[in-house]
């Protein structure tokens, strides 16, 4: 396949008022897609009805969903001032519904295809379930709003990391794509990132946040992308290990995992890279990062 369908720079995929589209039109890509667009307030993004269940995710700030077709409803989403302060509310809509979506601010669409469907459901920010994974320098936080502990979906598998900044995340390097029933998932992986400042630095104006992505092969079918990656950027990872998913220092990290693939089973199980699985033992003897977890910054006063 050409390189460049595993990674997509912000802005290379933009249609119909969207900064960028990931979907099955993308050759060898048939099991996730991915939306992202900006806002202002008057303007609208639309989403057709299509075999599709979606997610829709503010990335930062305050959105209206209105959606017709086999239920229909609106629906405000609180959002957030950024991916950077805790978790969001989300919505999730089923297979064959349109929506418009309405706001200020940017805002992301996890999209999956199936044929079965099922009903929308709002999920508070509240209710979100909150993970503080690993240890020391592989301290991240995850919210697990689209997996099975917070929603119930077809295929859609939905997740944000925040990784504060110099940690290592997506680490050791693992994979997904084999079905191995109760070992491992065949499950297509969309990287969605956001790169900033970390918390609490003051940074020159010419500061120029960046993360790093790391996917590789693990059989032969034959994939070696190692990139660095800005806010809106979006990394592909349709077989291999991959990780780690790195934080430079002076900029803490954010990407938006979208999985979801042929198995019968809607589950994210994992394989270690031999090499590296070992690193989680070390973890037992580290405590979390005390900077985390990242809260929304007036819940920090």
């Amino acid at each position: 396949m050409p390189e460049q369908n595993w990674f997509n720079p912000r802005g290379s995929r933009p249609e119909a008022g969207w900064t960028d589209v990931v979907d099955g039109r993308i050759a060898g890509w048939e099991h996730t897609g991915l939306r992202t667009g900006t806002l202002s307030d008057g303007a609208e993004l639309r989403l057709p009805a299509a075999a599709v269940e979606r997610m829709v995710v503010p990335l930062s700030g305050s959105f209206h969903v209105a959606w017709s077709g086999s239920e229909s409803g609106e629906q405000g989403l609180e959002g957030r001032g950024g991916v950077f302060e805790g978790p969001t509310d989300v919505l999730y809509l089923g297979s064959g519904l349109e929506a418009r979506i309405t706001g200020s601010g940017r805002v992301a669409v996890a999209e999956a295809p199936t044929d079965i469907v099922k009903p929308v459901g709002y999920i508070a920010k509240a209710d979100v379930p909150v993970e503080l994974r690993g240890a020391g320098q592989s301290s991240r936080q995850v919210h697990n709003f689209g997996t099975p502990a917070g929603l119930d979906a077809v295929k859609l598998l939905v997740c944000e990391v925040i990784t504060p900044a110099g940690n290592w995340s997506s680490y050791p390097p693992h994979k997904h794509d084999t079905n191995i029933p109760g070992g491992e998932s065949n499950l297509e992986e969309i990287y969605y990132y956001e790169s900033a400042v970390a918390r609490g630095v003051d940074a020159p104006a010419t500061a120029d946040p960046f993360a790093l992505h790391r996917t590789y092969a693990s059989d032969d079918r034959a994939i070696d992308e190692f990139r660095e990656v800005r806010t809106g950027d979006i990394a592909l990872v349709p077989y291999g290990w991959h990780g780690p998913a790195v934080a430079a220092p002076g900029y803490d990290m954010y990407y938006l995992n979208v999985m979801a693939g042929p198995d019968p089973e809607r589950v994210w199980n994992i394989t270690d890279d031999p090499a590296h699985g070992w690193v989680r033992q070390v973890w037992e003897t580290e405590t979390i990062d005390p900077r985390l977890p990242y809260a929304s910054k007036k819940e920090d006063v």
